[in-house]
């Protein structure tokens, strides 16, 4: 599925969407370039969940934690990570217990295609000199193939 995300009103409707078909479980694995809008889309899920106020980048800490959302929430980003097995070593297990994953970088991880709760987006920009707009290449785990946002 395609999703053509023209501007920032169109970014933060998906990302509404996502939120709203959300479950514990849940992987959004977030893939694209640098500036491609995997924070932009994650801070979306994530307002659309209840979280007010503001969204850090997870960069340098790796992992923020959202216990206080309608879904539990671990916003990740994998970038730093130099080998996949750096994701076992920060205890990504535990965080997930409970709780849906929004991963930037999830290649960095081992990725999460294989699960079948993981809902995999692949953000691209359009337009001339990497403009605002964006596409959304979408592609559903299992689990989520009767609630596609």
């Amino acid at each position: 599925m395609i999703v053509d995300l023209p501007d920032l009103a169109a970014m933060d409707a998906f990302g509404a969407r996502i939120a709203a078909k959300l479950q514990p479980g849940d992987v959004v694995a977030l893939s694209g370039g640098l500036g491609a809008g995997k924070t932009t889309l994650a801070r979306a899920v994530i307002a659309a969940l209840g979280h007010e106020g503001e969204v850090p980048s997870p960069t340098f800490t790796i992992v923020e934690t959202y216990d206080h959302l309608r879904v539990p929430l671990v916003h990740a980003d994998f970038y730093r990570l130099e080998d996949p097995s750096e994701a076992e070593e920060i205890g990504l297990d535990d965080y997930r217990e409970g709780a849906a994953l929004l991963a930037e970088w999830p290649d960095h991880a081992g990725g999460f295609s294989h699960e079948t709760t993981c809902l995999e987006i692949t953000l691209e920009t359009v337009g001339e000199n990497g403009g605002e707009g964006r596409r959304a290449v979408v592609n559903a785990g299992e689990a989520w193939q009767s609630r596609k946002p």
